[in-house]
Formats: C-alpha cells, sequence, structure tokens
C-alpha cells in the first residue's frame, strides 16, 4: 500500500519543485499531492508540469484561499479515491517538516494508526523561532493536554501519517476548523476513537523561503476550540465516526 503525501500550498514556487523532488525520493512508495488554493505565483503551473512526466504526482486546484482545514480534508478525500494509497500524511511545503523523517513514519504506523512528528517529545526541537512564539507554541500544547485530557505532547503538529482505516473511520465532513484547531481536532477525535496514537521526534526548522501563513484568527480559533472538545467530551458527543 503506497503512501500519499498531502501537502497544501499558497505562493510556494520558490519551494514546491523542490518538496516534490525530495519527498518523492523517500521511496517508490510515496506519492504527492500538492492541494493548491489558486497561488497567484503559478505555484499550480509549476506542478501541472511536473505532473505530465510522473503518476507519483497529483494536484488539486481550488479557487482560492479557503484554508488548511479543507485543504487537507479535500486531500484526505482524493487520497481516500485511491485503492492503492493505504497511508496519508499531512506536510508542509516549506522544508519545516525534513522529508528525510518519511522513513520513521514508514516504520511506526506500522504498528500504530496514527504517528505524529512531534516537536515536544524531547525537550523543545523548533529551530529559528523567536522566543515568544516558541514559549506560546509550548505552553499551546500543555494546555490543550490540560484541558482536553489527550495523551499527545504535540497536538498542533502538521506533520503527521494517518492509516487509511481511520479517515475513513472519521467523519471528515463534521470537521470544520483550520489551522491549529484542525490539528488538534483531528488528533482528539481519534484518541476518542479508540485508536492507536504514537509521537516520534522531530526537529522543526522555520521556512527557508516564503512567508508564514499563521495569523492571530487561527490561534484564537485554537484557544476556543478546545473548549469545545472538552465539553463534548464531557458530554458524551465525542465520536466522529461515520455513519
Amino acid at each position: 500500500m503506497n503512501f500519499l503525501i498531502c501537502i497544501p500550498t499558497y505562493n510556494e514556487k520558490e519551494n514546491v519543485e523542490k518538496i516534490i523532488s525530495a519527498v518523492l525520493a523517500q521511496g517508490d512508495d510515496i506519492e504527492v499531492l500538492i492541494i493548491d488554493d489558486n497561488s497567484p505565483d503559478g505555484t499550480a503551473g509549476i506542478v501541472e508540469i511536473l505532473k505530465k512526466d510522473n503518476p507519483r504526482i497529483h494536484l488539486i486546484k481550488r479557487p482560492g484561499k479557503m484554508g488548511l482545514g479543507t485543504a487537507y480534508i479535500d486531500g484526505f478525500t482524493y487520497g481516500l479515491s485511491l485503492p492503492r494509497i493505504g497511508y496519508l500524511m499531512e506536510m508542509d511545503a516549506d522544508f519545516s517538516h525534513d522529508p528525510e523523517y518519511l522513513k520513521e513514519f514508514k516504520k511506526a504506523i506500522k504498528e500504530n494508526d496514527l504517528v505524529i512528528g512531534s516537536r515536544y517529545i524531547n525537550g523543545i526541537s523548533i529551530v529559528n523561532w523567536p522566543i515568544t512564539r516558541l514559549l506560546l507554541s509550548y505552553f499551546a500544547s500543555i494546555y490543550v493536554r490540560y484541558i482536553t485530557g489527550m495523551p499527545v505532547k504535540d497536538p498542533t503538529s502538521g506533520f503527521k501519517c494517518f492509516r487509511r482505516e481511520v479517515l475513513e473511520w472519521l467523519d471528515l465532513s463534521k470537521i470544520k476548523s483550520n489551522g491549529y484547531g484542525f490539528q488538534i481536532e483531528m488528533d482528539f477525535y481519534v484518541w476518542r476513537g479508540g485508536f492507536r496514537i504514537a509521537e516520534i521526534p522531530i526537529l522543526f526548522i522555520d521556512r527557508r523561503a516564503g512567508t508564514s501563513k499563521m495569523n492571530k484568527k487561527i490561534v484564537f480559533e485554537a484557544v476556543f476550540g478546545v473548549w469545545k472538545l472538552f465539553f463534548k467530551k464531557l458530554f458524551g458527543r465525542d465520536q466522529l465516526k461515520r455513519k
């Protein structure tokens, strides 16, 4: 069964060809799906050229900026339509997630249902972040664990691998959050569904090129979204199984 690496993009022309090449180099069982939100810089055009000669490269073109969460939902839905895909991954386009770690994910997912690349499993493993952002992220992870009870040290990580069966079980249509909130929700529902979750240590290196897409709206969504999950757990509404 192949791995489909889902990579959302918006104005990533400086990175997209390099990241695709680096990801595909990790094994013949790896395929790449770029989900592009109508990048003005022509990111999708670069991918269209690359995919003509390589069946392991896929592209979804969306009409505009629709958010990280919906990009992954669209990517997962696409991947589940391909019977050969057994594992689906989230990954950034900017090399903050090193493609070399894909080998470790491939090993860990064989014994688990969700594998998370964790920046906090061995202390703090982040490079090039200002101290204020680093502390915000670190204490946010503690906050999420405390409110939800979820035993995940890096619940906002966007570097993760799902076994196909997990995403088939989840009702993805009910996941409405974006950014950090999306990452937290996905981990939470997988955990409450009784699936096996593992974290592997990664070193997160801030983007080499392009512009960060984090903003205050994304942060606030995550902060208040955690309380929604708390009350769903409290009242026994924390299962998101497909009907």
